[in-house]
């Protein structure tokens, strides 16, 4: 069962088609795995890390995000008799292939960064200790994940820094794939979001959702007043009325007029258009005017951590930030990459595996299997380091990798709730050069 979902996974093998997630990868994972298998290496140990060689441009780190979904996906990477019979179908795939692939189980160990820590660049944010050609089999699949919820959680942690503890509320699943969406609001709220508007990860994830009206509903209605009063009388008055159908000053005059009515003030006003920064002073004004000092101001409309950092110092509550959090503000990919670090020269359980890297210009990789650290001095990162699998690490810094998957099954030891408070712990630990908008990263990981 999932460590943060009351569904088994076969839940989301529902919205897989109902055949797990083997074929989730690229047509050049399954003919290696063919030829290997003819020339003997898909048996030989190996190991497998993922990382990004750099970040964005302007960014301190990034956030892993992703890893306990992964665990679940990894559980059901097999092939399913139809999946079997559309291989067949493609005439290009030996039987030996074939015949491996219809009792294929991911059966190796991988370990991963915790969700919610950081990363740098050169960070082995995930390792894949297994069999050559297993290992081959899972790339595409690990990718996906890792580069779509990393990307995500970073852009949503800048937000969140940005925000300054005003409320945030995830609102992009009209913006990307449905699944994607889902995937999103669980990244945002595992770096402090505080709510989404996507159901299915409320259920999934148990995400607190939010949400009250759109436009359709006050166009709906004869008139701005009957709706504002009709959503009051269905939700209460702590509901958030949207007031910028028409007009904003003579929608807020109508959001107090049938709170009134209705025994009080609003609870929030949403503004989704306009001079953001000029309509929010305004609002301001006109409800502490009216005694409704208390209403709160939300804004929404493309907003990304630049915007929200220059709306700082007005009198805004909270955002609702949709298109830019799903495409990570400008950065859709984290730019992971799955590469092999090390692998055996004879088959066997026991043969040891031995470094090997790519020496290309602009693509070289660091061989060998190592086990991260941070270094923390003061309360404060200041050093990443890798250090070779079966040497000691260093005294007092923080071992990065957790278990993810072992015997066949998930492994990873938290919760989505533990690692959003271990998230904001760690990011803590940056130097504050590392969080700024415009930032570079003070340290990349570097090998002992």
């Amino acid at each position: 069962m999932s460590y943060e979902t009351p569904f088994p996974p076969t839940h989301f093998m529902k919205h897989a088609g109902g055949m797990g997630t083997a074929l989730m990868t690229d047509l050049y994972e399954v003919t290696m795995l063919d030829a290997a298998l003819q020339s003997g290496v898909a048996s030989r140990q190996a190991t497998f890390e993922v990382f990004a060689r750099r970040l964005p441009q302007g960014r301190g780190y990034g956030v892993v995000a992703g890893p306990g979904r992964l665990a679940d996906q990894l559980a059901l990477f097999q092939f399913a008799p139809d999946q079997i019979n559309y291989l067949k179908s493609l005439g290009r795939f030996s039987d030996e292939l074939l015949e491996h692939l219809e009792t294929f189980r991911f059966e190796g160990e991988v370990w991963s960064y915790r969700e919610g820590d950081l990363y740098v660049p050169g960070s082995p944010v995930l390792r894949v200790d297994c069999s050559f050609g297993a290992g081959l089999l899972l790339e595409t699949l690990v990718l996906s994940v890792l580069n779509h919820d990393c990307a995500v959680a970073s852009a949503a942690a800048r937000m969140h820094d940005a925000a300054n503890g005003r409320h945030l509320i995830e609102m992009g699943g009209r913006r990307t794939h449905e699944e994607a969406a889902v995937a999103a609001a669980r990244a945002a709220w595992l770096v402090g979001f505080d709510t989404t508007s996507n159901m299915e990860a409320g259920i999934r994830f148990e995400v607190p959702t939010a949400g009250t009206s759109a436009h359709a509903f006050t166009l709906a209605h004869d008139d701005e007043e009957s709706a504002f009063e009709a959503q009051i009388e269905a939700h209460g008055l702590e509901t958030t009325l949207l007031v910028d159908t028409y007009e904003i000053d003579t929608g807020i005059d109508r959001a107090l007029a049938a709170a009134k009515r209705l025994g009080g003030a609003p609870g929030a006003i949403r503004i989704d258009s306009g001079d953001l920064a000029e309509e929010a002073l305004r609002a301001r004004e006109k409800l502490d005017a009216n005694g409704a000092e208390s209403t709160r101001i939300v804004v929404s409309g493309d907003l990304d951590e630049y915007r929200i950092a220059e709306l700082a110092d007005h009198p805004i509550d909270g955002y609702g930030v949709g298109t830019q959090l799903v495409v990570g503000s400008g950065h859709a990919t984290a730019g992971m990459v799955y590469k092999l670090v090390a692998v055996a020269r004879r088959s066997g359980a026991y043969e040891p595996v031995v470094p090997v890297a790519k020496s290309s210009e602009g693509k070289a990789t660091r061989g060998g299997v190592v086990r991260p650290y941070r270094i923390i001095d003061d309360g404060l990162a200041i050093d990443e380091v890798l250090v070779q699998h079966d040497r000691p690490g260093p005294p007092d810094a923080r071992a990065l990798h957790v278990p993810l998957f072992r015997a066949s099954g998930p492994a990873y030891p938290y919760t989505l709730e533990d690692d959003r408070k271990f998230h904001l712990r760690v990011r803590n630990e940056l130097p504050t050069t590392m969080r700024m908008l415009d930032a570079e990263p003070l340290f990349e990981a570097r090998t002992l």
